[in-house]
């Protein structure tokens, strides 16, 4: 909340531009649902980038929503690869329970059974749990593709019970954005990156922001 506090404006601007991303490239013809999948986690990672930058004293601006893809090809890899892994977790829950297919483009979550899609995203937030520092691991501390995957594992299984509750209360969050029409995820996009921001500093004693 203390650095949401210091640029909510900014926060909620770079918030909107990732909501946008997500809601408009699923419905660009043929590619779009594949290849929201692949961008969006992208945008995302602008915002935490932003957050290490507003941490560090500068302003938060509306670039970073586009930093992130000019990081290297090993770190774009680990960025898509881990969200993939959340989204393929998501997908299979959803076609075990109800034979939905996330893939095409024809899929409509919100028709789905309350239950079913609380089983979603409960299975998609356990598994994005191991993987939930991989951005901050390959944007910040330059870290290779494996590398990533196995100092974020190592951290949430040093750190299990607190990120289970951080998962629990971020799944939360994200049901009460759904609730409010998509519009409140506007705020709790940023609201978790900055958390998740906050996050990877207690966990791997982070001190001062990385450049």
């Amino acid at each position: 909340m203390r650095l949401f506090k210091r640029a909510p404006v900014p926060w909620c601007a770079l918030g909107f531009i990732t909501l946008a991303a997500e809601l408009a490239l699923p419905i660009v013809p043929g590619i779009g649902i594949a290849a929201s999948k692949v961008i969006v986690p992208v945008i995302e990672c602008g915002m935490l980038l932003g957050a290490a930058a507003l941490d560090r004293g500068n302003p938060l601006e509306i670039r970073y929503a586009f930093s992130a893809f000019g990081a290297s090809a090993s770190a774009l890899g680990a960025i898509v690869v881990s969200a993939l892994l959340v989204f393929g977790a998501e997908a299979l829950t959803g076609y075990a329970l109800a034979g939905v297919n996330l893939l095409a483009p024809e899929a409509d979550e919100t028709e789905l059974a309350s239950s079913t899609l609380g089983a979603m995203f409960t299975i998609s937030t356990l598994v994005s749990l191991p993987v939930l520092f991989v951005p901050f691991v390959v944007l910040l501390d330059h870290a290779s593709f494996g590398q990533a995957f196995a100092i974020s594992a190592r951290g949430f299984a040093l750190n299990a019970l607190p990120l289970l509750l951080f998962g629990a209360l971020a799944l939360l969050l994200i049901v009460v954005g759904l609730l409010l029409l998509y519009v409140g995820l506007i705020a709790v996009l940023p609201l978790l990156s900055a958390a998740s921001y906050a996050a990877w500093k207690d966990v791997y004693a982070v001190g001062s922001p990385p450049d």
